[in-house]
């Protein structure tokens, strides 16, 4: 049953009842109007009461129904309102724990509006790409006055109904309940207090204006430009919450709509609708049930002091879960807790931590130098050197003194799982929590499924990630996993561009103007060029006949690992975090072109981009086709959260979908013609030829 219809006397309730948010699908809108029409047709009712059941009034759209004909099939949202508005006795919204979005709007057809304190109250929308569009940004500034309005429909963050209660000459809520438990029965209360009021109210009719007009718009615009710059909804917000104030409603109304539809077909507004899919879709494993039982977390013990192991502690700490930090030698153990409390300390000074939350976390941290003290932890994280011979010392030594039933779990970025596993006699309690630097900011989490890792510790971890506030997704084991596996791709383009004629500056420049959060190069100094040599020596070995350029080997030769030794493929100052270009790598890298007998070309930055970019869509590709990656959009969450890809254009999977994988192949092909590059890798991963030659995408 998607909407319940009960008559209280004299009062009709309609409850709408779509878990989990009351989501405004095709079957809970018929409900709704099919309970207003009862009610109507009732002499006995007065008065109509509509609320949700459960933890929403509603959450507006319904999400299983996004791209459906079920979307916009009639009775749709706005039919909905209009047959609120025309109803023939009053309607109260009793709205409680979340109105958001058409929710919020469906109550700003109701004639009155009573709200329980605590509820969540936005239009989200923006997050999409889009602007209301069924009458937020012209209802919303007549009950709430323009600017509020304007800030929370350009914002989309939810304000709490006491705050908005409080607003001098708000409309929007008539009345506010004692509290969530006595909602209904105020609710009905009220509505028989307002059942013979005449003519009934209605948002429509109330002005909305602003006493310094133009002026006020023109600000709101340029703030809005600087937030905003690759996204063009937040502008045509305030263009729509402007016309509420210059046009009649039902022109306003159109002309809401005129921009809603507009902004469905930029790349920006599919880009955030595929990323809130895609995350939502990235919390679910085929093979593993949604009732699998979990294991109980009640306390990680983290194996290693270091940068790493601290902001993984942290991660667990904020969520109110005690820790254990187990080190080798004192010093280690001293370095790293100073370096928690320091990373507090700078969050108490912001003003984004509280002091007694600050010493909260702190009081759930402990630390040890011996292995019998973690042994009692239900999860254990390794976060030792990325060294096969240190990680099977350390996961011989978990085996021997872990509990049964503890998850014992490694923070490796690129190494074998299942052979960290296989240093065990339990590889079913074994799992990867891959957390990317800095791990107690960077949302990004890669579970690694070994080969026989248990369903139930996989549930346990995805559940995890999300107390601790991790975007997680599932890789398969394979070298590098998702993230680490294809960003090698993009670094050894980014080389061989230097070997041909461009600078490290150019590769960056070009890279983050294309929206990247840092280019190849100063990401490299960031984190610390000895890590990639450390891999390439590794690769050596293990795959002889790799091609790859030099440049960043001889780099490091130079002991310039990177802004920690204050010079890497740049120049820092002293303190200071700004990359200077370096004359002396200008030198080695023109030196080197002369050894390699290679005459440097002009290369565009149409190019530049493409070959960093399309490396990653090639070896996404390969990933989801082998089964690293359960999905397409999965490769594009790793990218997203973990590696700094442009938010506005998706993802490299759903950017190649929009280039259209046929130009893709085509560019490809091209790359294989370039004598200084690796032909082979250029040739097309048969899942992008395969769909390409479909007409297809990777995302359908």
């Amino acid at each position: 049953m998607t909407a319940e219809y009960k008559v209280h006397g004299d009062v009709a309730v309609i409850t709408m009842n779509n878990p989990p948010v009351n989501g405004l699908g095709y079957a809970t809108r018929v409900a709704i109007t099919q309970g207003i029409d009862q009610a109507n047709a009732d002499p006995a009712v007065k008065a109509i009461v509509l609320t949700g059941a459960g933890k929403a009034f509603s959450g507006g759209a319904d999400i299983k129904e996004f791209g459906s004909m079920k979307a916009t099939q009639d009775p749709n949202l706005l039919s909905v309102i209009l047959t609120c508005e025309n109803s023939s006795k009053p309607i109260v919204a009793a709205i409680h724990s979340v109105a958001m979005g058409g929710g919020l709007e469906l109550s700003l057809g109701c004639h009155y509006r009573i709200a329980a304190p605590g509820a969540n109250i936005a239009l989200p929308e923006v997050k999409l790409g889009l602007i209301p569009g069924a009458g937020g940004t012209m209802r919303l500034p007549r009950v709430l006055g323009v600017e509020p309005a304007l800030n929370m429909i350009v914002s989309g963050e939810p304000v709490k109904s006491e705050m908005l209660a409080q607003l001098p000459g708000q409309k929007l809520f008539d009345k506010m309940a004692g509290s969530p438990e006595s909602l209904m029965e105020e609710a009905i209360a009220f509505a028989r207090s307002v059942a013979d009021t005449r003519p009934l109210p209605l948002v429509r009719n109330l002005p909305s204006k602003h006493p310094m007009g133009d002026a006020y718009f023109q600000f709101a615009r340029n703030m809005v430009k600087g937030m905003a710059k690759n996204f063009p909804a937040p502008a045509k917000c305030v263009d729509a919450v402007e016309a509420s104030t210059k046009k009649k409603f039902d022109e306003g109304m159109t002309y809401e709509r005129e921009i809603f539809t507009a902004l469905m077909f930029t790349p920006e507004s599919r880009a955030l609708r595929h990323l809130f899919m895609a995350e939502r879709a990235a919390s679910k494993i085929a093979d593993v049930p949604e009732d699998t039982k979990q294991r109980d977390i009640k306390s990680v013990a983290v194996i290693g002091a270091g940068t790493m192991g601290g902001g993984i502690s942290m991660n667990f700490l904020n969520a109110g879960i005690p820790v254990t930090i187990l080190e080798m030698k004192q010093e280690a153990l001293d370095r790293g807790i100073a370096t928690i409390r320091k990373n507090y300390e700078a969050q108490v000074k912001k003003g984004k931590l509280k002091q007694d939350k600050y010493e909260q976390r702190m009081s759930l941290l402990k630390t040890s130098l011996s292995y019998d003290e973690i042994k009692d932890a239900d999860l254990v994280i390794e976060a030792v050197f990325e060294e096969m011979g240190v990680k099977q010392k350390v996961f011989e030594k978990l085996d021997e003194v872990m509990k049964k039933g503890a998850i014992l779990a490694s923070n490796t970025s690129t190494l074998d799982l299942n052979k960290i596993a296989s240093f065990t006699k339990r590889p079913e309690d074994v799992v990867g929590l891959h957390f990317f630097s800095p791990a107690n900011v960077m949302k990004l989490l890669e579970v690694v499924r070994g080969d026989k890792t248990a369903k139930d510790v996989l549930a346990t971890v995805m559940s995890l990630a999300k107390k601790i506030k991790k975007t997680a997704v599932v890789s398969g084991v394979t070298d590098g996993f998702i993230g680490n596996r294809m960003i090698e791709q993009y670094s050894r383009q980014a080389g061989f561009l230097l070997d041909e004629g461009a600078t490290p500056q150019q590769v960056d420049k070009a890279i983050e103007k294309f929206g990247f959060a840092m280019g190849p190069f100063r990401m490299g100094d960031l984190a610390g060029n000895d890590i990639g040599w450390a891999i390439r020596k590794r690769r050596a070995q293990e795959r002889p006949n790799m091609l790859y350029s030099r440049t960043a080997d001889k780099l490091c030769e130079l002991g310039r690992f990177g802004q920690k030794t204050g010079a890497g493929w740049y120049d820092y100052q002293a303190g200071k975090r700004d990359a200077i270009p370096s004359k002396l790598v200008e030198d080695m890298i023109v030196e080197h072109r002369k050894s390699l007998g290679i005459e440097p070309r002009k290369i565009s930055d149409e190019e530049i981009v493409q070959r960093l970019v399309f490396a990653l869509v090639n070896e996404g590709a390969r990933i989801v086709e082998e089964g690293i990656a359960a999905r397409a959009s999965d490769v594009d969450m790793v990218y997203i959260t973990g590696y700094g890809f442009p938010i506005h254009r998706g993802g490299p999977m759903l950017y190649a979908d929009q280039v259209g994988l046929f130009n893709v192949v085509h560019a490809m092909k091209r790359f294989q013609q370039n004598p200084r590059d690796d032909a082979k890798f250029w040739e097309p991963a048969p899942l992008l030829l395969k769909l390409a030659q479909e007409g297809k995408g990777f995302n359908g």
